[in-house]
């Protein structure tokens, strides 16, 4: 928490009290008590219940503003797959305007997935350098309003009728893409950095109970609900794609565009209130100068025989040899040692985002493959790509259930779920998720009347409900609430605090390596072979959980241990003494 933010505190008249002799967090000086709370000890840790804190005002803009992007994006994009694939006002036929067909409209999904997922790093560096957070985020969101724009106008049937749709449709994917970058590296750790409390402390509730405040469940649940904001803002597909279906799709672009301009008001009317953290410089190029000097240093001293030993015995890591303090010329150096362990602990946190692009590519058949599957079967009186809304419906209703009551019912037990064993749960049921699809896409061309030919070439769909789909969306929510939101977490909390939008960009653009995948499956992501894509993608998943869990099982347990390490507890014996106040 800021020198600013605590002030602010102040200000505002919250009452607080700080313990004598008390040892400060070493990178957070000004973390603080309010009146009748004190730091915990290590017994408190193993006898209390651990509980989250309350979430910040501040956060609650940033949280409204990913609501509204997330409103934008999911807004207009649930509109693409049909947008592309079908004709313009055809006769039985749902909504279309470009007559690309199932393989174009499926391409150019997963190039706008891919573009959006890779330009976060580029948000990420004018952030950490140059910009910081909160102006990277309004200059990024202006770049949104123009391609938001630049769609809505190449949408209306004037332009659909003279072919400019199509090139209208690209230049708006690049725009949007690039703007949607700038704003998902930076939202997500800002709403983070909204919370300034970093030593657990002992609070007593309302019923007279003590319990465990705990940063780190705080910081969870802060995801938590950032998660769930970004699907309640999903659901503005429902909207779009109604009025797609019974309007024109120049309204129903119209309609995320004006909610993203509300976007940037509220984001700038919270600018007093929200923790700033200013651009630290060249990241990137200092971070450069450290791998080729590590690694060269290394190389020198693994040819002389002369490798540095740790505690354990074992040689130092590579990136060790890059300390000032152990290299020759060390008072030459632009770096301290604290930035090369920050950054090797930046590396070593993105190493568990290696098996995300496949999860990703589960995801991502959601809106397009599935949409297209729902479109080959009896949805009644619905548009068919209105069912990809199941999912953000049902991550609005379990993920509180989670947060309230799954989550905590395992502490209760002891058996506390960390974010591997979280993530390999989700990638496992995204696996599960596929090869349901997978199964039910068998039946689909096994049904009449069009059989494996439904919905090609304005062929209507088969007899068989749509309603059997809704299984297959339950559980990709719930692998996103256990793998997508905890990785957001675990970018957050691994990453040091000078790069924290860089290593969010870098499990973002994990999501762009889903979108590579993707490409590789074009040619079967279409009738008859659509059994056999979903297939493969569940067998893929499946394989990389098991992977995943042999590879990073034990981050678990180390990083439980490195946290015990890093907290700061008061000794058992100064617990109950209150005898200083800061005002």
């Amino acid at each position: 928490m800021s020198s600013d933010s605590l002030e602010k505190e102040v200000r505002e008249g919250s009452p607080m009290t700080l313990h004598k002799g008390e040892e400060l967090h070493p990178d957070h000086p000004d973390d603080y008590l309010r009146e009748g709370e004190r730091w915990a000890t290590v017994e408190d840790m193993s006898t209390m219940r651990r509980v989250s804190d309350r979430i910040p005002t501040a956060a609650f803009f940033v949280l409204l503003t990913e609501f509204c992007e997330r409103f934008t994006y999911y807004g207009i994009s649930a509109m693409f797959q049909n947008y592309v694939k079908n004709p313009y006002k055809a006769e039985n036929s749902n909504p279309g305007a470009i007559d690309g067909g199932q393989q174009m409209a499926t391409g150019l999904n997963n190039f706008f997935q891919f573009w959006c997922y890779l330009t976060p790093i580029f948000g990420a560096i004018i952030a950490d350098q140059w910009l910081g957070k909160f102006k990277t985020i309004l200059l990024f969101s202006f770049i949104y309003i123009v391609g938001d724009l630049i769609l809505t106008l190449t949408s209306i049937p004037a332009s659909i009728r003279s072919g400019g749709a199509l090139p209208g449709l690209i230049i708006a994917m690049i725009t949007i893409g690039a703007g949607t970058g700038g704003v998902k590296a930076n939202v997500s750790p800002m709403v983070a950095e909204q919370y300034g409390r970093y030593r657990p402390f002992v609070r007593t509730l309302k019923n007279g109970k003590q319990v465990v405040v705990d940063r780190e469940l705080t910081v969870q649940s802060i995801f938590n609900w950032f998660y769930w904001s970004i699907n309640v803002g999903g659901l503005s597909a429902i909207a779009t794609t109604e009025i797609e279906a019974n309007v024109d799709f120049w309204p129903a672009y119209l309609l995320p565009t004006l909610v993203f301009v509300i976007c940037v008001f509220v984001f700038w009317c919270g600018r007093k209130k929200y923790v700033i953290t200013k651009p630290t410089g060249s990241i990137v190029l200092k971070a450069y100068r450290v791998f080729s000097t590590g690694i060269r240093n290394y190389r020198a001293a693994k040819a002389e025989n002369r490798l540095i030993l740790g505690e354990d015995g074992k040689p130092v890591n590579w990136i060790n040899y890059a300390k000032p303090s152990l290299c020759a010329n060390g008072s030459d150096i632009s770096w301290s040692d604290k930035f090369v362990d920050e950054l090797f602990m930046a590396l070593r946190s993105c190493k568990i985002f290696l098996c995300y692009p496949v999860f990703w590519l589960c995801y991502g058949q959601m809106s397009n493959n599935m949409v297209s599957q729902s479109g080959q079967m009896n949805t009644g009186n619905v548009p068919n790509d209105i069912m990809q809304n199941l999912d953000p419906l049902c991550i609005i209703i379990l993920l509180p259930v989670f947060e309230r009551f799954i989550y905590p019912a395992f502490r209760r037990c002891g058996l506390e779920l960390r974010p591997v064993t979280r993530i390999t749960c989700g990638f496992l049921v995204a696996a599960m998720a596929m090869a349901y699809a997978a199964i039910l896409q068998h039946f689909i061309y096994i049904t009449g009347p069009y059989y494996d030919k439904a919905g090609d070439d304005g062929n209507g769909f088969n007899h068989i409900s749509a309603g059997i789909q809704v299984p297959g969306y339950i559980l990709i929510g719930i692998s996103e609430i256990l793998a997508s939101v905890t990785g957001l977490e675990y970018a957050f909390t691994k990453a040091p605090e000078s790069m924290k939008s860089i290593v969010m960009s870098i499990f973002l653009f994990t999501n762009a390596g889903g979108s590579i995948l993707a490409f590789c499956f074009n040619s079967i992501s279409t009738n008859p072979h659509l059994v056999k894509n979903f297939a493969i993608v569940s067998g893929l998943m499946g394989a990389f959980t098991v992977l995943f869990f042999v590879c990073f099982r034990h981050y678990d347990k180390r990083d439980a241990e490195e946290i015990r390490e890093k907290t700061i507890f008061e000794p058992a014996s100064e617990k109950a003494d209150f005898s200083e106040s800061r005002v």
